[in-house]
């Protein structure tokens, strides 16, 4: 099953709808929303001005800045009125979840300054399941967030946190709103949406841990492969984004990215670094790619980009590369990206560049 989809914005919503008719008879204005500045009213607000935002970041699709709007509810309109509104605008958010294309990207801050469409579904679904605990907070209400939405919520926007036992408590450990044993205490903190790296005619997006897990179960991770993938190679390393955010290891930068070409949007391989630099400053990258994308210049295309963005970052010194000795192709495309033949081990050829 796909990690997102308007189906989990409308369980979000339809979560929070169910709480907050408990108490439509009670007094929103008065109460503060959990540790919130806001009262319950105005949280309850900003979650419709959330998924409306959304939505029309999905329609209206602005590279560089937020389509200016947002929800203010008309005067006199009571509690099971504004329920109504959160119910319409997360209708709107999960009506542009399904209909926006994969390839859309639109403004978001943080931190890489875009989103695809499930990155504001999970952003949308974030901002209910919080908020609702905000209120139910400060009403004094028990709220439990679906368990499986808030796992999705943390293994596509905290990348960077290492899940816990239980997924809610844990998203609610990240956004400073509880407490885990064994953890500081978190004061501030932002989420992350993918990274995406230009490539000549390809873009390189980066997987999430939500993706890598389909990936390694057998699903498609989100893309639209080209036959016969996703490839061995990529389920490997999609089992190994997995394992390193299982361990609260994983470092979205230093992760997996797939090759989508642009003319089709078309999933043609991965390419990816084996872990994050280590003590010395090295760090090794590998690559797949579809048996009938080979030969066009993608592979080169793609290790040229991602070579250039990583010996940019900070802690990077010398990039590695291992090729088989009879792997004459791939040889060539490392040479052709600037690795320099430094060493064999065996039937394995060892390429650095930088350095």
């Amino acid at each position: 099953m796909r990690a997102w989809g308007g189906e989990q914005v409308e369980e979000a919503v339809a979560s929070c709808a169910a709480l907050l008719r408990t108490v439509v008879d009670r007094d929103w204005t008065g109460p503060r929303a959990g540790r919130l500045e806001w009262s319950c009213r105005q949280a309850v607000e900003h979650i419709a001005s959330d998924l409306i935002a959304y939505a029309g970041q999905l329609a209206g699709r602005p590279q560089d800045h937020y389509v200016p709007f947002e929800i203010t509810f008309d005067e006199g309109t009571d509690n099971a009125g504004a329920v109504s509104v959160v119910e319409a605008t997360g209708t709107l958010l999960a009506a542009a979840v399904r209909t926006t294309p994969r390839a859309v990207r639109a403004f978001h801050p943080y931190p890489y300054r875009s989103a695809n469409r499930d990155g504001f579904a999970a952003m949308g679904v974030a901002e209910v399941l919080l908020h609702t605990h905000d209120v139910a907070e400060g009403l004094g209400l028990a709220y439990e967030a679906p368990e499986r939405l808030a796992d999705a919520v943390l293994a596509t926007l905290f990348p960077h946190v290492q899940p816990g036992p239980d997924a809610w408590p844990t998203l609610l450990w990240a956004t400073g709103r509880g407490d885990l044993p064994g953890r500081a205490p978190v004061t501030e903190w932002r989420w992350r949406n993918n990274i995406v790296l230009p490539a000549g005619r390809l873009r390189l997006e980066g997987v999430t841990p939500a993706a890598a897990r389909e990936l390694r179960a057998g699903g498609d991770g989100g893309f639209d492969w080209a036959e016969p993938g996703p490839f061995e190679g990529t389920r490997d390393a999609a089992g190994m984004v997995v394992k390193a955010y299982e361990a609260g290891a994983h470092q979205e930068e230093w992760g997996m990215f797939v090759l989508v070409r642009t003319e089709d949007d078309r999933a043609v391989g991965a390419i990816g670094f084996h872990g994050a630099p280590d003590a010395s400053g090295c760090a090794e990258v590998g690559y797949d790619l579809a048996v009938s994308a080979r030969g066009r210049g993608y592979a080169t295309e793609a290790l040229s980009a991602l070579a250039e963005w990583a010996l940019l970052r900070p802690g990077l010194r010398t990039l590695l590369a291992t090729i088989e000795r009879d792997n004459v192709p791939s040889q060539r495309v490392v040479s052709r990206v600037g690795f320099v033949l430094t060493g064999a081990d065996g039937d394995e050829l060892r390429y650095e560049l930088g350095g």
